[in-house]
């Protein structure tokens, strides 16, 4: 427990220089930044692995 709240710390210190240092207003990125990052990368690298075995991939959004 004592190290999850080290690294909550240093990542909230962290934040605080950034913002410090640049003078700029903390920006809130939104509880699904995360999320659409890690799915973007899913898709990217399932459609290199699909291309490496020779599966042609077009990829269309769902409405």
């Amino acid at each position: 427990a004592n190290r999850a709240a080290v690294a909550v710390a240093h990542s909230i210190l962290t934040i605080v220089y950034h913002i410090l240092k640049r003078k700029q207003p903390y920006i809130e990125l939104g509880p699904s930044y995360y999320e659409e990052r890690k799915r973007d990368t899913v898709i990217k690298q399932s459609i290199k692995k699909l291309e490496s075995l020779g599966v042609t991939v077009i990829v269309e959004s769902v409405a």
